[in-house]
């Protein structure tokens, strides 16, 4: 499982939510073995006022917080990160220094899913890549 919370200035964001969610969801596919149908993408379109970043960051300045059982190799969680600036980059013109990507693992017993903890629930895919 993997719920993804995407953070941003609002008159970037907004135009951009729909070739982000593909990226990203693109991105986790390739590197978690991910199934195409397990997308959940939460957008948070942020006023200026209320999103302060760096002075070296530009108006494209986005977070990606990846929030997914444990389970995941390190080198899968990098080839994750690395797909993401690449990709992110390539598609939307967000260059690294604007894109912030944080991955918080939970253990499956800690997580609710479909009326069960999630290390009693029978995937469909495999966590351990």
């Amino acid at each position: 499982m993997a719920q993804i919370k995407i953070y941003g200035f609002e008159d970037r964001l907004q135009d951009r939510m729909a070739a982000l969610s593909e990226v990203i969801h693109g991105c986790v596919m390739e590197a978690l073995a991910y199934p195409a149908e397990k997308r959940v993408h939460r957008f948070f379109p942020l006023a200026a006022a209320a999103f302060f970043v760096p002075p070296d960051r530009s108006r494209d300045y986005t977070i990606v917080e990846i929030s997914m059982f444990e389970g995941r190799s390190v080198a899968a969680k990098k080839r994750l990160i690395h797909l993401l600036f690449e990709r992110v980059e390539a598609a939307l013109g967000i260059a690294p220094v604007d894109l912030e990507i944080t991955i918080s693992e939970t253990p499956r017993a800690n997580w609710g899913i479909r009326g069960q903890p999630g290390d009693e629930l029978t995937l469909g895919y495999r966590v351990e890549v």
